[in-house]
């Protein structure tokens, strides 16, 4: 029994451990707070709620964690999120 408790633990590590990624989201004095949650909501597939959320910790934060994930995931994302104009990173 303790065998395959110990398969599981190790199967949950790894997948932990894949998506230690995360597209952090800066503040700008450029986009508006309607294109902010817009493009949040269009790539990052949140919902309106969420997306609003994240746009007003990035404007009073600085910054905002947006999304986790494996840099696989994370780096079409991002791509689209610095092509619609705002500042965007992975970590």
């Amino acid at each position: 029994m303790s065998t395959i408790e110990k398969v599981q633990e190790d199967v949950l590590v790894e997948e932990a451990v894949g998506s230690n990624n995360e597209i952090v989201l800066h503040n700008d004095d450029v986009n508006t707070f309607d294109h902010v949650i817009e493009t949040l909501i269009r790539v990052c597939k949140h919902d309106a709620l969420q997306a609003e959320q994240c746009a007003l910790l990035v404007h009073y934060k600085g910054k905002c964690t947006v999304k986790t994930g494996t840099i696989e995931e994370l780096k079409p994302q991002c791509s689209a999120l610095l092509d619609a104009g705002l500042s965007a990173e992975i970590i």
